[in-house]
């Protein structure tokens, strides 16, 4: 059995040859590459929902130079530690891949055998994850309809994704791991500096969430140097400073031969605390 669930009627879906099936009869193709389509055409706000090929690319070239590795191994260790022997671990957004794959490998390493899966409503984001981690289930779908059963997942990861947390509310287990990423107050802040007259700080708050126990919040910062200008304009093309740029910020970054810049993460760690409210359980 796969995973994930129909993501019309929720029931399980059944790993044929090339395709997943419920028993209702519903049945969803997977594509070459080893990923499957769960996003209903009724479900999509856009032709092409999500990242382009283009800022596909530029995330995998630039974190495939270990620009951002300190944050995959501090998810790694956050991982290891929380889940149990044969935990099953979601990657809501997992985009191209690298973290979903970071922490799989981490769990086989500490001996554990996890269950992996990872959706994003990016088609060319999974093109790229599948193809090159084919032992981690992938699906195209909304984190904000997950096709995924009531508490069935151990531990979930979100890694600059929408915080849809009726979903992961819902998925969660009891004292199942919640793993929030987002930017802290500096990141990447040399950066907006020269792509903004007035940059500002990202903000940086406390949010309780009902259902969920706050654990930690773990701050990963530290300072990069881009010495040349294909890893500057691929940090560029990845963030969504891309589409909110004006053209004389962006001219200013094309002349840059090299950037030292900070990263500046935080991770909030959330328990699941009970069966609580689950959210709607229709679909």
């Amino acid at each position: 059995m796969s995973f994930f669930r129909c993501p019309l009627c929720a029931g399980p879906l059944a790993e044929g040859a090339r395709s997943l099936r419920c028993r209702n009869g519903h049945s969803f193709d997977t594509a070459k590459e080893g990923y499957t389509n769960l996003l209903p055409v009724n479900q999509k706000h856009a032709k092409l929902p999500g990242d382009d090929k283009g800022m596909v690319a530029a995330r995998r070239a630039f974190l495939e130079k270990g620009w951002y590795a300190p944050l995959r191994e501090a998810l790694c260790a956050l991982a290891v530690e929380a889940a149990g022997p044969a935990p099953a671990v979601l990657d809501a957004g997992c985009g191209e891949g690298y973290y979903t794959a970071g922490v799989r490998d981490a769990l086989l390493a500490a001996g554990k055998t996890p269950l992996m899966a990872g959706i994003d409503v990016s088609k060319f984001s999974l093109q790229k994850a599948a193809k090159k981690y084919p032992g981690i289930q992938f699906a195209v779908a909304s984190a904000y309809r997950l096709p995924a059963a009531e508490e069935s997942v151990d531990l979930l990861l979100n890694v600059f994704s929408p915080l849809a947390i009726d979903e992961f509310r819902r998925v969660l287990r009891p004292g199942g791991t919640y793993l929030y990423v987002v930017p802290a107050a500096y990141h990447l802040w040399e950066l907006k500096q020269v792509l903004y007259d007035d940059p500002y700080l990202n903000e940086e708050k406390e949010t309780p969430y009902e259902g969920f126990a706050y654990e930690q919040i773990v701050p990963v910062s530290y300072s990069i140097h881009l010495p040349v200008r294909e890893d500057i304009l691929a940090l560029f093309q990845m963030t969504p400073y891309y589409w909110k740029t004006s053209q004389a910020g962006a001219a200013r970054l094309e002349k840059l031969e090299e950037l030292d810049c900070r990263v500046d993460f935080r991770v909030h760690v959330f328990r699941r605390e009970d069966a609580g409210p689950a959210g709607s359980k229709e679909w």
